[in-house]
């Protein structure tokens, strides 16, 4: 396996990133966050990719920032993109995080800025920054409480203590339930079930449902046509109306 930080391979249609610091549980420090954008770059720009597959290396999916590399002077944030490459602003398509082992601190960050969730069975998810007089101030403390019960949210934040994949997935943060070292699989079966859909369409739903959360009652309608009116007119829309009547796969040309 390549000594790089971060990893990508094409697999039809979706990018398969893979965190790779196995041996420091892919704690992030300045190569992976740049790893992580650059891939981010790539799944955005190549008109053959459709969504994002984002893993972790060995037992883990990421362990949070890395402290050592921190502490020496490293800063694991990149542009608007933000901590590790991606909470701030991940990529215009969308990204399905594939979680073995665990998920915890700012390895959870990661994982809530993707638009899907597949982790394997008894995989442990958790913020635990207070138990280190920290704050989880990557994005955990802003998501989770929009995704997961209110009360619930506040014991991940004010106990540190982890909750599991299956407890994950009953409160739906979690989308599949994957068996152990299977959760690349699962994910990349979830992403070929989003690939075979329209990519101006996979683009505008999740910009859609992000943005809509802060849009103003009386301008939801106005604002949503903004963006789903080029989409309706578009070329694709045509392509799917007429593969549909005629009983046929789509021929996508993303405009």
């Amino acid at each position: 396996m390549s000594d790089a930080a971060v990893l990508t391979e094409a697999r039809d249609g979706a990018l398969l990133i893979t965190l790779n610091r196995p041996d420091a549980r892919n704690a992030v420090n300045a190569a992976i966050a740049e790893g992580v954008a650059a891939a981010l770059d790539r799944l955005d720009e190549d008109d053959a990719l459709s969504v994002g597959v984002l893993t972790g290396a060995g037992r883990g999916f990421c362990a949070g920032m890395d402290l050592k590399a921190f502490v020496a002077g490293e800063r694991p944030w990149v542009g608007d993109r933000g901590f590790a490459g991606i909470t701030q602003r991940g990529s215009r398509k969308p990204l399905i995080a594939a979680i073995e082992g665990f998920a915890v601190a700012g390895g959870l960050e990661v994982a809530l800025a993707c638009d899907l969730v597949v982790a394997a069975s008894g995989a442990k998810l958790g913020i635990p920054e207070a138990k280190r007089g920290l704050v989880a101030a990557g994005g955990a403390l802003l998501h989770l409480p929009g995704r997961i019960p209110y009360h619930v949210a506040m014991e991940l934040a004010l106990t540190g203590d982890p909750i599991t994949a299956e407890r994950g997935y009953e409160l739906g943060l979690v989308n599949r339930i994957a068996e152990p070292d299977h959760a690349v699989t699962e994910a990349l079966t979830l992403a070929a079930e989003v690939a075979v859909n329209g990519p101006l369409a996979l683009a505008g739903s999740k910009r859609i449902i992000q943005e809509s959360r802060d849009w103003p009652q009386d301008e939801m309608w106005e604002r949503q046509g903004e963006i789903s009116e080029p989409i309706l007119a578009s070329e694709d829309a045509q392509e799917g109306s007429k593969a549909f009547a005629e009983k046929r796969d789509p021929r996508w040309q993303g405009r």
